[in-house]
């Protein structure tokens, strides 16, 4: 996989036609899911146990995309082997009623990570930039007339980079993956769903709806991605009709990152060293006995 394909570049315009929803160039299936991401995973694994123990930084994760792009999918068989005690998820739908009252970025809050965690945002506060420009503002119902008053989205981007840029600069880094699926591969997926009898609890009337205006989110998704993407909270576009590709990019870019942390396990110091070499020897000693 060539480095930072799929990243990128900060203040360059973005334009999803420039990227490719199927890799030709990649490894096959085979090799990807019986040795490529086995081993990716297990190395990943590895590095988020360091992570985990030793405590001082954190991973926000945000995986974005329309309906049936594979965000799931991608939790599934990349996240879900990762130790649960260093591991949080969470999912966003619309604001509450209560959440109407707060500022648009602060309901996201609870999903970020403690130190040591990896925290997966299945959808994220970039919910804020996309759906309001397609459908209104009317969700923001509190909102002040004059918070609505000139450009709203320049606005909101830059309040987005300026709170990832603080939460990098506090040890909480932050990757986001933007899962990019052709119109036809996503009805594809969206039949199947409806078909199988295991899937239909999944399907929502509105994903049929929303597509006809796939223009206009791919628009809105490139304004996006060309004002949000900086060196300290980059985006990777993936070719997510590739799933099982998509999958492998995403492992090895969070590997990238954590190499690039060097998270190690905390050394014990001589006193607690001494106590857990009597234990060990008091341990050892109930077997003989």
């Amino acid at each position: 996989m060539a480095e930072n394909k799929y990243r990128l570049s900060e203040n360059k315009q973005c334009r999803l036609s420039d990227f490719t929803t199927v890799e030709s160039d990649r490894p096959s299936d085979s090799e990807i899911e019986q040795n490529l991401l086995p081993t990716s995973i297990k190395r990943l694994k590895e590095l988020h146990w360091k992570l985990h123990a030793e405590g001082k930084h954190g991973i926000a994760v945000v995986l974005q995309a329309l309906d049936a792009a594979g965000k799931d999918e991608a939790i599934s068989h990349i996240f879900s082997y990762l130790n649960a005690q260093g591991l949080k998820t969470t999912n966003y739908g619309k604001p509450s009623e209560d959440e109407q009252k707060l500022d648009y970025l602060r309901r996201f809050h609870k999903g970020l990570p403690a130190r040591g965690e990896i925290a997966i945002y299945n959808r994220s506060y970039y919910e804020e930039v996309i759906a309001p420009r397609i459908h209104g503002l009317e969700h923001d119902g509190k909102m002040p007339e004059e918070a609505k008053e000139g450009d709203v989205w320049s606005r909101r981007f830059r309040q987005i980079n300026d709170f990832e840029r603080y939460l990098h600069e506090n040890g909480f880094h932050v990757i986001k993956f933007f899962f990019h699926v052709s119109k036809e591969e996503q009805r594809k997926r969206l039949l199947k769903r409806m078909k199988d009898p295991e899937k239909k609890w999944e399907f929502s009337f509105n994903d049929v709806k929303e597509r006809a205006h796939w223009g206009e989110y791919e628009h809105v998704f490139e304004e996006m991605l060309t004002h949000t993407a900086t060196s300290y909270a980059p985006w990777h576009v993936l070719p997510a009709d590739d799933e099982a590709y998509s999958r492998y990019i995403i492992a090895q870019e969070m590997i990238a990152l954590l190499e690039e942390i060097n998270p190690q396990f905390p050394d014990v110091d001589e006193k607690d060293q001494k106590k857990m070499d009597e234990a060990i020897d008091k341990l050892e000693k109930e077997r003989s006995e």
